[in-house]
Formats: structure tokens, sequence, C-alpha cells
């Protein structure tokens, strides 16, 4: 058995025990070096967080062990298909690379695919079925917000000495 099968099918095992507890099945296991360091499962049943993605959940967790946001060099195994969501946390975190045992299409006929949101994601923001826009405000003679947070930075690796930059 292959790493990617042994991790593949841990993040199964895992998605099987969340339906045995009600919940969805997504699991999922961040990895480094050959090493779990933390898995997750969907957990939007059981917490009503829309937001709360087995791979969520799993690189949450990964980075409350390591005490970082930089999940580089990890891979996460999910038993499915990651979202557009899940997808941009793992980037933002720096993970490496990203497998997958079942993808949209196993889980269309289940109600299961996140292919619908990828489409409209791809659309230009003025056709895409959410309204979104942009409503530049700068408020008074205040700093810009972004310049202010970089001032702070800049302060705290004076004080703290060098580190890396933070991610949003």
């Amino acid at each position: 058995m292959t790493e990617e099968q042994r991790f593949l099918r841990e993040a199964i095992a895992l998605a099987r025990a969340n339906i045995g507890n009600g919940g969805r099945p997504f699991g999922a296991v961040v990895v480094r070096n050959g090493e779990p360091i933390a898995t997750g499962v969907n957990e939007i049943l059981a917490t009503n967080d829309p937001t709360a993605h087995a791979e969520m959940t799993a690189i949450r967790a990964a980075s409350r062990k390591l005490a970082s946001p930089d999940l580089s060099g990890c891979t996460v195994y999910a038993s499915g298909q990651p979202c557009p969501m899940c997808m941009a946390a793992m980037r933002l975190a720096g993970v490496t690379r990203v497998v997958y045992a079942y993808s949209n299409e196993d889980g269309a006929p289940f109600g299961l695919s996140t292919a619908a949101i990828y489409e409209d994601l791809a659309k230009p923001f003025a056709d895409q079925s959410m309204t979104i826009r942009h409503v530049p405000v700068q408020l008074g003679d205040e700093a810009h917000l972004y310049a202010e947070w970089s001032d702070a930075q800049s302060k705290q690796r004076q004080v703290h000495g060098a580190r890396k930059p933070g991610c949003k």
C-alpha cells in the first residue's frame, strides 16, 4: 500500500465514523514528512458552522499543534474533493499537496458535489449568483487600514525579533 493510499484510507475511515456519529461523510488528515499531524471531520451538523468542513477542522488542528498558521510542506488527504473554501484555506496556509479519494462526480448523485460552486466562482463578480460589491471607504484622516497593519507588524518585529510575515 502506498503512503497516499494509507492516508486516504484513514480519511475515509474518519468519514465513515463521522456518518456513524450523525455527521456528513467527510474526513481529512494533515501529514508532514510522512507523519500525520492532525485529523478532522465535517462538523457542520454538530456545530451549525457552515465552515466546519473536514479539511478546515484538520488544518485548524494542525495549525494549533504546530503553533503556526504556516503549513508549508504539509499534504492534506481528504475523503472527498475539497470545496473552493477549503482549497483557498489550504493555499493560504501554505499546504503543498492535496490528495482526495472521491470526486465531485462521485458525490453528485448524493447531493455532495461542489462543482456548481467552482463554476460560479470562475465567473466575473457581476455574473455570479451572489451579489458582490466593492465599496471603497476611507475614514477621514485615519491611516489606510492595511498601512496601519503593516506598521504594527514592523513594530512587533522590532520588539520580538524577525518573524515571517503573517497571513490574512
